[in-house]
C-alpha cells in the first residue's frame, strides 16, 4: 500500500537560494540515480515556488512535490508498496540530506 511522507527543513537561505541549491542537489541525484538506468526522472516547475517530481524504476514509482517557503522547505513524497516499508530509513535519509543540501555556508 503506498504511503505520504513528509519532512521539513528549516533554513536561512531565502526563496531564491534555496530553490538554486535545490535544483542544484536534484540535479545531481537525478544525475547519479539515472546514470545506471535503473531509474527515470522528471521534474517540473509547477509555480515559482513548488517542483513536482517522479521517479521510476525497478518496478517502483516515487511521485512528490518540494514547496520552498522563506524560511523552511516541505518535501511530500508518495513511496510506492515496496518503498513505504521502509518510510521511517527513507524520511531520515531525505532529512539528512535537505539539511546538508541547505544549510549556510
Amino acid at each position: 500500500m503506498p504511503r505520504p511522507v513528509t519532512v521539513t527543513i528549516s533554513h536561512d537561505l531565502g526563496k531564491e537560494e534555496a530553490r538554486r541549491r535545490l535544483t542544484e542537489g536534484f540535479d545531481k541525484l537525478r544525475g547519479a540515480m539515472s546514470g545506471g538506468f535503473l531509474f527515470a526522472f522528471a521534474q517540473d516547475w509547477t509555480a515559482p515556488d513548488q517542483l513536482s517530481f517522479s521517479a521510476k524504476g525497478l518496478g517502483q514509482t516515487i511521485t512528490g512535490k518540494i514547496d520552498i517557503f522563506p524560511q523552511h522547505v516541505r518535501i511530500e513524497a508518495m513511496l510506492p508498496g515496496l518503498l513505504a516499508a521502509i518510510a521511517e530509513t527513507i524520511t531520515g535519509r531525505m532529512e539528512k540530506e535537505g539539511r546538508l543540501l541547505l544549510e549556510k555556508k
